[in-house]
């Protein structure tokens, strides 16, 4: 006879498919504020974020049409992404903002403390899935990875190595994770009455119209502007905007609403505090960011902090 306690819907716990889909969309992710900040050499940042989930919204066509998934929906269906794709407009706007005004390295770090907000909604607001000292032990420590990461990468602003982060930038992108976390937790209860291949797509699209809105009517934005596609730094834009497209909002964001179906936010979000290491060696590999010894500590109290907190006493 089975003891066990069954695990209440989306609470499942994680098997090794849903750490190894996870952990590809983790280092997938980390690339996003270097690819931002080829895009936004070239074009302006809300543009960028336009047409990343305008490229978005056809791999989710695709993708629904490749699974069998039904995408008309009715009018009432729509509502869950439609307030998606505002929570959508203004957290993507925000990041990509804050990436424009700040850096790789920084935005990279900045916007995976939206963990901190969905563990907090979770065991204070839904009571949904609660704290314990050992998750607590988990989070602090790997808090203290992210924060040492921090350290160190204010550390290097001095030597003008790396392009200089700015307070309002990063004010953004901390703005921008807050947002974030909601957005996570708001996905999580609309894939409960909705596939989560209809929300994505229909948020990706909605958030494209509203990115649109501001691209044309706020900076400026023309179409003709990409027509020169001999033109090396606009094709290294493009590049830059497929990669968030296709494999970030497209790809990583329809896995994750999968996962988030089945399992709790908090212990799928918890994987991003190593989202920061790869986005570090990403930005040193592909921007010239210098790597400190001190990135390895951190990578061993990450891996600490992931066990901690997905791991339960016997």
């Amino acid at each position: 006879m089975n003891n066990r306690p069954e695990s209440a819907p989306g609470n499942e716990p994680l098997n090794l498919t849903a750490v190894l889909l996870t952990m590809m969309t983790v280092v997938l992710w980390a690339g996003t504020p270097v690819a931002i900040r080829f895009s936004t050499e070239r074009l302006p940042p809300v543009t960028v974020a336009g047409l990343r989930f305008g490229l978005a919204a056809v791999f989710m066509v695709g993708w629904a049409a490749a699974h069998g998934t039904r995408i008309i929906l009715s009018p009432r269906e729509l509502l869950q992404p439609m307030v998606g794709g505002v929570l959508l407009f203004l957290q993507i706007g925000l990041f990509t903002v804050g990436i424009h005004l700040s850096n790789a390295s920084h935005g990279s770090i900045f916007i995976n403390t939206f963990v901190f907000w969905i563990v907090a909604i979770e065991h204070f607001i839904h009571r949904s899935d609660r704290l314990t000292t050992r998750r607590s032990c988990g989070l602090a420590l790997a808090a203290a990875a992210v924060g040492l990461i921090l350290m160190t990468a204010k550390n290097s602003e001095s030597t003008g190595v790396i392009e200089a982060p700015s307070l309002g930038g990063d004010l953004l992108l901390l703005l921008s994770a807050l947002i974030l976390g909601v957005k996570i937790l708001y996905t999580k209860s609309a894939v409960r009455t909705l596939h989560p291949d209809q929300f994505v797509l229909w948020h990706s699209v909605f958030g494209t119209i509203l990115f649109a809105v501001w691209s044309i009517f706020v900076e400026g934005f023309r179409p003709s502007e990409l027509a020169d596609l001999r033109d090396p730094e606009l094709q290294q834009a493009l590049w830059g905007v497929a990669y968030q497209g296709i494999m970030v909002a497209g790809l990583c964001f329809a896995i994750q609403a999968r996962l988030l179906r089945k399992h709790s936010a908090s212990r799928i979000s918890v994987f991003s505090f190593a989202t920061p290491l790869f986005g570090i060696l990403f930005a040193v590999l592909l921007r010239g960011d210098p790597v400190s010894p001190w990135l390895y500590v951190s990578g061993i109290a990450v891996a600490g902090g992931i066990y901690l907190v997905n791991s339960r006493a016997a």
